[in-house]
């Protein structure tokens, strides 16, 4: 009985035996084709430390069609699949443009790519920049800044949109020019450079006169606002001189809503920065008379020098996009299609 019993706890023990090897065997399997499967995604995906790690601080998408645009751009651009890792911050507010930007430093970014609220005020956070290593570019907006402060800067020249526009208004030849002029967010590169322009006319000119100088800072219904005060003080107008198409559009609501004719060959001159497409097709329907480009699509400019420097090249330190102004007389629906954003 003792020999049977002995038997039965022997084959019991191999039994258990075999029964951990297969367990431990079923474990190692798994545990080899999840670090198998790991591997291969780590592979395919290039692993995140072969990502170039980017900060991207720009304005508030929905400011305008311009900045849509201009997001929807970089968006597209800078993804995992075109080896970005990239983090978006977003403000009107240089103030808190600077803290998402010392908060992009702390994490380290390779590159902090920058569409200032204001000109001013960046000196101190690029500095440290420098100081981390992060190489800092420039989009869409100037700085007033030490150029060392930054690797490159790809921008539209916006004292030169405001002279194309206030030349080509000076070419109408008004006998006397009564203007509303509505400003973007001011402290602005677009808001000093499109005003810059009309401001040094009225001073050159006895007959240009500014009736309304406000700004609106890109929005279309505090831009309606302006016009309607105007109107309900009973101020002569012939020109509403808009820094951005929102604020043309609404500054044409005020009109619209008082009944004053506007557009090519009626009462009021009615110009628009941006070419948004709706605002080409104002322009084509002649109910505006003229709008001026500013190019949104920089980011294939920025992947090159960000390509550029990886490889150890300077790039160009300035790169000015290139823009033109429309006229209602001459707009065809072939610069509608091209150039409508």
């Amino acid at each position: 009985m003792k020999k049977v019993v002995a038997l039965i706890m022997t084959a019991c023990v191999a039994l258990g035996l075999m029964a951990c090897s297969s367990s431990d065997k079923k474990d190692t399997t798994a545990a080899n084709k999840e670090t198998e499967a790991a591997g291969k995604e780590t592979e395919k995906t290039g692993g995140s430390s072969d990502l170039i790690k980017v900060g991207i601080i720009n304005n508030d998408p929905n400011e305008s069609g311009y900045r849509t645009a201009n997001d929807a751009d970089l968006q597209k651009m800078f993804c995992k699949e075109n080896g970005y890792d990239a983090s978006f911050a977003y403000s009107l507010k240089n103030d808190e443009q600077i803290k998402y930007a010392q908060g992009f430093i702390q994490d380290e970014v390779d590159y902090l790519l920058l569409s200032a609220a204001d000109t001013a005020g960046w000196d101190t956070v690029l500095q440290d920049a420098k100081n981390a290593g992060v190489k800092v570019i420039l989009f869409d907006r100037t700085i007033d800044a030490d150029p060392s402060l930054y690797e490159a800067s790809i921008v539209s020249d916006m004292d030169k949109e405001g002279e194309t526009a206030v030349n080509w208004l000076a070419g109408q030849g008004l006998s006397e020019y009564n203007v509303i002029h509505i400003q973007g967010v001011m402290g602005s590169a677009a808001q000093q450079g499109r005003s810059g322009a009309l401001d040094k006319k009225v001073e050159a000119e006895a007959n240009w006169n500014i009736v309304k100088q406000q700004t609106a800072e890109w929005n279309a219904e505090k831009a309606q606002q302006i016009v309607q005060s105007v109107i309900d003080s009973g101020t002569s107008f012939n020109v509403i001189y808009a820094e951005n198409d929102d604020m043309a559009k609404g500054a044409v609501a005020a009109l619209d809503a008082a009944g004053i004719s506007h557009g090519v060959g009626k009462d009021v001159i009615v110009m628009g920065f941006d070419c948004n497409k709706w605002a080409l097709e104002e322009l084509l329907k002649q109910n505006w008379n003229y709008d001026g480009q500013c190019n949104p699509f920089q980011a294939s400019y920025i992947d090159a020098i960000i390509k550029d420097l990886e490889a150890g090249k300077t790039p160009e330190k300035t790169v000015i996009m290139d823009e033109k102004g429309f006229d209602a007389a001459t707009i065809s629906q072939a610069d509608v299609d091209n150039y409508g954003i």
